[in-house]
């Protein structure tokens, strides 16, 4: 595996397809279908390439496991197009006031999905399991705190039933 693969998000086929299929003017409901599509490139890639996440300390909890595997968002996506030189500074920021205005106005969370009510899928972390340790609930106004509590939750930002 190369150097830098576990922290890699935007492999060159995918900066091939936004460059295919980018042009001023597209629907915030076509940009969500293609951020989808990205996202699903980049999980079989990492998947294919056998590349997992890196491995992280948590700074919170001191934890170590593998970090959350990165995902594509509607404005990373966004942002990707003036880091790769698909579109100019202006028409990217146009773009990201554009999105975050659709995103407020519909209640979407960052993929381009419906989002869920506060709290609402938090899950118990895994290393919370631990013998020994009592079961905890992550409170929703600090959910995610860790930098692995997305993929399971962390100890560290829970609190105690």
């Amino acid at each position: 595996m190369p150097a830098g693969d576990p922290q890699r998000t935007w492999f060159p086929e995918m900066i091939e397809i936004l460059r295919a299929r980018w042009h001023v003017g597209l629907p915030v409901a076509v940009l969500i279908e293609l951020r989808d599509e990205l996202d699903t490139m980049l999980h079989r890639i990492r998947a294919a390439r056998h590349i997992r996440p890196p491995v992280i300390r948590c700074s919170r909890c001191g934890q170590v496991g593998e970090a959350a595997e990165s995902d594509v968002t509607v404005r990373a996506m966004i942002l990707s197009l003036g880091r790769f030189g698909v579109a100019p500074a202006e028409q990217v920021k146009t773009l990201e006031k554009r999105w975050a205005a659709y995103r407020k106005q519909n209640g979407l969370d960052l993929y381009g999905k419906t989002a869920e009510p506060s709290g609402a899928g938090a899950s118990v972390c895994a290393h919370s399991n631990v013998p020994g340790r009592r079961s905890q609930r992550i409170p929703p106004r600090h959910f995610p705190i860790c930098p692995h509590s997305l993929r399971a939750g962390c100890a560290s930002t829970q609190t105690k039933l």
